[in-house]
């Protein structure tokens, strides 16, 4: 048959699937609604898996965590109004925190647009702010290019999220269009070749030059070309929370440790230090170059895929901007420094000796309920290549970022571009989708927890070998100890208590508990022995949550 008669007899609807298909996507999570149901009705005959969620953004949520492990835009679909406004929260958190996502939204007809009816809004303008393309397919011929151009959008550059509006008539038309395919080849090549000299030079003639490592360098391509550029000559290197993972375990030594939230950390003392930092896959939203530059007095080397945000305190002397794994391999030929200095190997044992104490530190933290320090020393082990670990946003969070060390580049998941509640469970769902041999484990405070847990459903009904845990005490407690730090006293930070375990049972999952720290690894290993998703609580001792936010001077900080 021939293809054109084809093209000619589908709708916009069908294009828009095909167009999915295209761009090698095989699940969409959401919800429908009469001004999308013809994709919903399209999808049904396609070989793409739709995944009916509970809420719409935590189809967002799910999608931004298949983009983050896969690179590739995950896709949510909402019908219009409160469907695409609920959106929102999820597509913010995915564009600030860099992972692709593709978004469509139902739209009442064109000739409605402008009138005051059911469910119109202009979500065009509503998400203009918090995606990097937010566009209206507004005719059948337009749907190809905007579909090819949201992709595009999200997976490249530093990535992000893309809003598609698809008005319900346009849906339903006839479409002449076939798929607009992406260019065989593209790509970024590496920087410059004389910004890489002067890189060069510039790294090689500083006194204590230092390595700060931000979110892409965490993508699996740069993470492999980092570790040969940090070993050539033995650099220090230090890395915000979202680029967990970048550095291997045989370049431990070299690593400082996380930064962010607050300049309090022993890994600071190394940026602290430094003539000259260079940023690979940094973004200025992951730890505010005022928090680490306040003097701004250092020289820096901006090593990314866009050039940078101009700051007062972030004032690249180079730019090195392009494909960072090619930039990396051409700048560590160039480099010729013999080894670190001595004071970042100063830093560095001092540092390491501080691990040390906190490993001394939480084998003494015997108590009920259970030290968070404690807990952390207990999961490092569990923590193998096979595990795939999603952390919410709260005072854990910190614990977690700070203490808790992975090796492998997307082993770990954190949330810091919004610092967004309820994020967790929903990139499990999305862990046991795209790494399906792997263990997944989520963890949430019991704040953040009731922020997605209606998605627990979602989990069940997918089979999703996935254990949660939850930390429960009673209070958004990362709100509290700020409150109290600022105005003595807390406010509006207590909620009423929750049965993980019969709210676990209600849904049709394992419901465990732990009460002490002996229980701790015993618990996991028989939750991840369980089929489905398994809930586990544990009652959480918060009282030197306050160290978290002091700064670094007087005994060990947190």
């Amino acid at each position: 048959m021939d293809m054109n008669v084809t093209a000619k007899q589908q709708n916009g609807a069908e294009l828009v699937v095909r167009s999915l298909e295209a761009h090698g996507v095989t699940h969409v999570f959401g919800i429908p609604g009469a001004k999308i149901d013809a994709v919903f009705n399209a999808l049904d005959d396609s070989s793409i898996e739709t995944v009916v969620c509970r809420h719409e953004q935590n189809a967002a949520f799910i999608a931004g965590g298949i983009g983050r492990m896969t690179g590739k835009a995950g896709v949510a679909i909402a019908t219009s109004g409160p469907g695409v406004s609920n959106l929102v929260t999820g597509l913010a958190t995915a564009n600030s925190e860099g992972d692709p996502v593709v978004a469509l939204g139902g739209a009442v007809a064109t000739s409605e647009a402008l009138k005051r009816v059911h469910q119109t809004m202009d979500a065009v303008s509503i998400f203009k702010p918090v995606t990097k393309y937010s566009v209206t397919a507004g005719a059948s011929d337009a749907i190809g290019e905007v579909m090819a151009n949201a992709f595009r959008t999200a997976e490249t550059g530093r990535p992000g999220a893309a809003f598609i509006n698809l008005p319900k008539d346009i849906m339903a038309a006839p479409c002449d269009h076939d798929v607009l395919a992406p260019p065989s080849f593209s790509g970024l090549g590496a920087a410059d070749a004389g910004a890489l000299t002067e890189a060069a030079r510039l790294i090689n003639a500083a006194r204590n030059p230092v390595v700060l490592l931000g979110l892409l360098a965490s993508k699996p391509a740069n993470a492999k070309a980092l570790q040969a550029f940090v070993g050539r000559s033995n650099l220090p290197v230090v890395g915000t929370f979202q680029s967990a993972g970048a550095v291997g375990a045989h370049l431990f030594e070299n690593f400082g440790g996380r930064v962010g939230q607050l300049p309090n950390q022993l890994a600071d003392r190394l940026l602290d230090a430094a003539d000259l930092v260079i940023t690979i896959g940094y973004d200025p939203v992951e730890y505010p170059p005022s928090d680490w530059n306040k003097e701004r007095n250092r020289t820096i080397v901006h090593v990314d895929v866009l050039p940078a945000d101009l700051d007062n305190a972030y004032r690249p002397e180079v730019e090195l901007t392009g494909d960072i794994a090619q930039t990396l391999d051409a700048l560590t030929a160039r480099l010729t420094r013999p080894a670190r200095s001595a004071l970042a190997s100063t830093i560095l044992q001092d540092i390491a000796t501080e691990r040390e104490w906190f490993h001394k530190e939480s084998l003494r933290l015997n108590g009920s309920p259970v030290h968070p320090l404690r807990i952390v020393h207990e999961l490092q082990p569990l923590l193998s290549e096979d595990v795939t670990l999603c952390l919410d946003m709260g005072s854990f969070h910190l614990w977690m970022a700070r203490h808790l060390y992975s090796f492998r580049a997307r082993q770990l998941l954190i949330t810091n571009g919004q610092q967004t509640l309820g994020v967790a469970l929903p990139w499990a769902i999305a862990g046991s989708i795209v790494r399906p041999t792997e263990k997944i484990l989520s963890i949430s405070g019991d704040g953040g927890f009731l922020f997605s847990a209606m998605e627990l459903e979602t989990a069940v009904r997918l089979k999703a070998n996935i254990v949660h845990m939850v930390w429960i005490d009673g209070t958004y407690d990362m709100v509290a100890v700020q409150e109290e730090a600022k105005y003595g006293r807390t406010s509006g930070i207590q909620f009423g208590p929750v049965d993980v375990v019969k709210y676990a049972e209600a849904f049709g999952a394992k419901g465990l508990m732990i009460r002490s720290p002996e229980d701790i690894a015993p618990v996991l290993r028989r939750a991840f022995d369980i089929p489905g998703p398994v809930i586990i609580g544990v009652p959480v001792d918060y009282r030197d949550n306050h160290k978290l936010f002091e700064m670094a001077g007087a005994g060990h900080a947190y």
